[in-house]
């Protein structure tokens, strides 16, 4: 499903954000993605959205090579990757069902599909109950099950999760920890990036390590160790 092939991203005056690495992730796993600010996390989630392109390897996400993608092919792509990050980025004069409509009103869906997608989207995030309340009037955990449901409407078959329980407490961070994982039981393919130690030791799913760009450890139920 993902495989990277001696994958490197360069900034020209910041050095290696990652170095020839070497990835493969199957249909169907939950892999966590764990290291220190500035190890490259951030950029692994860049490149495998198309946002940031590779200076030398290869990217396969499916039956795509994104190393090669053509700008307009990119929102294709990314309605078969949903994205979740940190910073909620709701539109803040829009409902719950609003923002969750939104993501399809832009790809051109029509009325119909709409009406019958977001309901089913936010049922399964647990705020069929909210879906006329305005992100303010919503809790933190609460915004990001909003996100979660945005970024299921394309029904994509990866989920990439970037810190998205990094403003959340622990309650709200255990809520949302158990959504990703009905939503990997579902069949989609859930990558966490996270520095969240509890939560990764918590899961004890395959959990792979970067440093200073590279992948340092790559255990298939491991633990986040510092």
């Amino acid at each position: 499903m993902i495989k990277l092939t001696n994958v490197s991203k360069i900034y020209d005056k910041k050095g290696s954000a990652l170095n020839g690495v070497d990835l493969q992730i199957d249909a169907g796993e939950f892999v966590c993605i764990v290291g220190q600010s500035g190890s490259g996390k951030t950029t692994l989630v860049k490149l495998l959205i198309a946002e940031e392109k590779a200076n030398s390897g290869k990217i396969e996400i499916g039956d795509w090579d994104i190393t090669r993608i053509p700008r307009r092919d990119v929102p294709l792509l990314r309605r078969q990757i949903g994205v979740i990050f940190q910073d909620f980025k709701l539109l803040p004069k829009k409902t719950v069902y609003e923002n969750v409509a939104f993501a399809l009103q832009v790809a051109g869906e029509t009325f119909g599909r709409i009406r019958e997608v977001v309901p089913k989207v936010i049922d399964i995030v647990g705020l069929g109950d909210k879906m006329d309340r305005y992100p303010t009037q919503l809790s933190g955990g609460e915004q990001q099950r909003v996100v979660i449901a945005r970024s299921l409407v394309h029904r994509p078959k990866i989920l990439v999760a970037d810190e998205p329980t990094g403003n959340l407490d622990s309650i709200n961070t255990q809520e949302i920890i158990d959504i990703l994982g009905k939503i990997n039981e579902f069949g989609t393919t859930l990558v966490l990036v996270t520095h969240n130690k509890e939560v990764v030791n918590q899961l004890r799913k395959r959990v792979i390590t970067i440093h200073n760009g590279q992948i340092t450890s790559d255990q298939k139920e491991g633990k986040y160790k510092l």
